[in-house]
């Protein structure tokens, strides 16, 4: 496909059970959503960029450092029906869209590009990004494991361990980057399936694509940056600390 026009998506949430209100939360004198923002800005595949949210409070501390804020129904099962409505508000011509997490402040810009990349291949409407999965993480079931097909296209996510290394114990163990790049027709598509067992099992949305029949190409990412998802006050530290660290403070 010939991929001109990408929006950059990034759904964002005030709710959540283990850390409310983490989109807003501090991180070296920024909120959490302006680093994310930054970081998606800086790709060099996305013609624009919005924040996806239902709560005023994040929309306005969007629009408060100069980015581009939609709001959107409270009633969203997930982030890629948020990234859906976006499209039909903002950019309903995009060839494209790219779903990117709020909660990854220390995203690489390249790895958007990367997974934008992937829809240029011929018949892919819908690609994600996995890395080699660093052995403290195998039982970590916020760590998202993803195995593929020859072809490279995902046989299954779980946040259990796969495969089992019953008879190959250094197999390699791949993590789910939880980037997400759609035609804009596969997103209007799939944000309207009817959720499936497996997903909702896993609590991964991704896996009622596959769960429907459809292809989902994944790419080992050449990206070499640490990635941190920020699900808790632990995480949180964590990326404050990296942050401090890179800045020298």
């Amino acid at each position: 496909m010939n991929v001109k026009k990408i929006l950059g998506v990034i759904p964002a949430r005030y709710a959540s059970s283990r850390l409310p209100g983490k989109p807003l939360a501090d991180i070296c004198g920024k909120p959490m959503i302006q680093h994310v923002y930054e970081r998606t800005m800086a790709a060099r595949r996305l013609t624009s960029v919005a924040v996806a949210t239902d709560d005023e409070r994040i929309a306005s501390a969007v629009r408060a450092f100069g980015g581009c804020a939609v709001m959107t129904s409270p009633d969203h099962p997930n982030g890629t029906s948020r990234a859906e409505e976006a499209l039909r508000i903002l950019a309903p011509d995009a060839d494209a869209v790219v779903n990117v997490q709020g909660d990854e402040p220390l995203l690489d810009p390249a790895t958007i590009d990367e997974v934008a990349a992937l829809l240029d291949e011929p018949g892919v409407s819908f690609a994600t990004l996995c890395r080699p999965m660093a052995d403290a993480d195998r039982d970590n079931p916020n760590a998202v494991k993803v195995v593929m097909d020859q072809n490279g296209d995902a046989l299954y996510f779980s946040r259990s361990l796969i495969p089992y290394p019953r008879n190959k114990p250094r197999l390699p163990v791949y993590c789910h980057i939880g980037l997400y790049a759609y035609t804009a027709d596969f997103l209007r598509h799939y944000a309207v399936l009817p959720m499936t067992p497996l997903a909702e099992a896993e609590s991964l949305e991704q896996l009622k694509a596959l769960e429907h029949g459809h292809r989902l190409r994944v790419k080992v990412t050449a990206s070499s940056a640490e990635g941190v998802g920020v699900d808790t006050q632990e995480d949180l530290e964590r990326v404050r600390t990296i942050l401090r660290e890179r800045s020298g403070a």
